[in-house]
């Protein structure tokens, strides 16, 4: 057996394989994993192209991993890196003052156990089906305000707003421009539908999924990777 790198401990024992089949061996002093003679594999442009693609599917880390043939650890890194650069404000065309709709709805989601309810606030542009403002946390009427905050300023002046009963709006929302409806109205059913969008695209976001985020921070960053996505790609 080889000597462990870090320790040089000769209690190493065979501990499995890589995604590569190479063989990957365990310290039993200090509980180091590695392999022999360790190659660095550099990532190339359109393998992150394609990983940028595959994260707005439906689809694991694990199997993103499988599918481009990189390790669990790097992809979990990189998606760290790009939930920490990507954008939380939304990007809308330019609006001007005058009759604006918008739809808001919550989002049940959980970070690394079901017990941690992360709910997903969001507001669409009735009229161009843009997602103009989104945020994460609890269920309560401050969600409801940093909601109502993050909005362009233009539909904070103009807009009529369409939610369901939850009190928490009705705490928050302009009361002259606010309206209460069921589902059966239709009023915010293009907001219900970008939630299902959301839901069949992005693992972490399915109900009964094993994709779940570990990590508030990814979570909340691949939210917005997706609705930017959703965003430039709505017709003009």
């Amino acid at each position: 057996m080889p000597l462990c790198p870090d320790c040089t401990s000769e209690r190493t024992v065979k501990n499995g394989h890589i995604h590569t089949g190479k063989q990957r061996y365990l310290c039993r002093t200090c509980g180091r994993q590695f392999v022999e003679n360790p190659t660095n594999k550099t990532i190339d442009t359109p393998t992150r192209e394609l990983i940028d693609r595959l994260l707005l599917e439906r689809l694991s880390m694990a199997g993103i991993a499988r599918v481009v043939q990189v390790s669990e650890q790097w992809l979990q890194d990189y998606v760290t890196c790009k939930a920490a650069q990507t954008p939380t404000q939304a990007t809308v065309r330019p609006k001007k003052k005058g009759r604006l709709t918008v739809q808001c709805d919550e989002l049940w989601s959980f970070v690394d156990h079901k017990g941690n309810k992360q709910w997903v606030w969001l507001a669409l542009d009735a009229d161009t089906r843009e997602i103009i403002g989104a945020h994460v946390g609890d269920r309560s009427a401050q969600s409801a305000q940093r909601l109502w905050d993050v909005l362009p300023t233009v539909y904070r002046q103009c807009a009529v707003i369409y939610t369901d009963d939850w009190e928490a709006y009705q705490q928050v929302l302009p009361r002259k421009r606010h309206r209460v409806v069921s589902k059966s109205s239709g009023k915010t059913s293009y907001i219900e539908r970008f939630n299902n969008t959301l839901r069949q695209r992005v693992s972490r976001f399915v109900r009964r999924s094993l994709a779940f985020s570990k990590s508030l921070r990814n979570h909340i960053g691949l939210l917005w990777n997706f609705i930017h996505h959703y965003n430039a790609s709505l017709p003009l």
